[in-house]
């Protein structure tokens, strides 16, 4: 996949999850100043966590200043343009799956160009997506949604993680198949929230009613 359009995916990526950051900033209450910093930690947080473990030099969120222009457009655009409580619940989880659907896909990626074997690199490509996603909840004082028993997030990262690696091995990586494989992941992850799909709880003996979290 060319540079330029990796590069684009990726700041895309930043943006989605940095609105849903500040999307959660304005759920909890938090002022201008904490919507940029949350936004800015949700979406660079997985990056600079894919760049540390590749010890590819500077994280990119670092050592290239467009990475900063997300952040701040999604502080604005939620400043100006987001309206009552319960829409910015609905809006968290929409933004947050388009994050969570392009994070997996680029981060894998360039963990592969890399030159990280495939099953490093899926694991890889997982950790981007969600890495900031678990920055972001526990900032605001949330039980990251990776760790939700009634909820199925690392699942669809995989799911695309494991589509990127075998696109890029089979030589058939492009814009149309890499979009494909985000938006399979995004329908995944959007299904999951409307019909409340989970994975299987830890130990089968507590699957019963009684042992589910209310």
């Amino acid at each position: 996949m060319p540079l330029n359009l990796a590069l684009m995916l990726d700041l895309l990526g930043v943006f989605f999850f940095a609105v849903s950051g500040s999307l959660l900033a304005a759920r909890k209450g938090f002022d201008l100043v904490g919507s940029v910093l949350l936004g800015s930690l949700v979406g660079l947080g997985g990056g600079v966590v894919r760049d540390l473990v590749l010890n590819a030099g500077p994280p990119a969120a670092f050592s290239n200043p467009v990475y900063m222009l997300p952040p701040l457009l999604a502080a604005a655009v939620v400043y100006f343009l987001v309206g009552g409580v319960e829409r910015v619940s609905r809006l968290v989880l929409t933004f947050d799956a388009g994050g969570l659907a392009l994070f997996c896909i680029t981060g894998t990626l360039k963990a592969l160009d890399a030159g990280m074997n495939a099953a490093a690199a899926l694991l890889l490509g997982v950790t981007t997506a969600v890495g900031g996603g678990i920055l972001r909840d526990v900032t605001a004082n949330r039980v990251p949604r990776v760790f939700d028993p009634q909820d199925l997030y690392a699942i669809p990262a995989f799911l695309g993680a494991g589509l990127a690696t075998a696109l890029w091995h089979l030589g058939w990586l492009n814009l149309a198949t890499g979009t494909a494989a985000a938006v399979v992941v995004f329908v995944l992850r959007m299904l999951a929230l409307k019909f409340k799909w989970h994975a299987p709880l830890a130990a089968r003996s507590w699957a019963s009613p009684r042992w589910r979290r209310r």
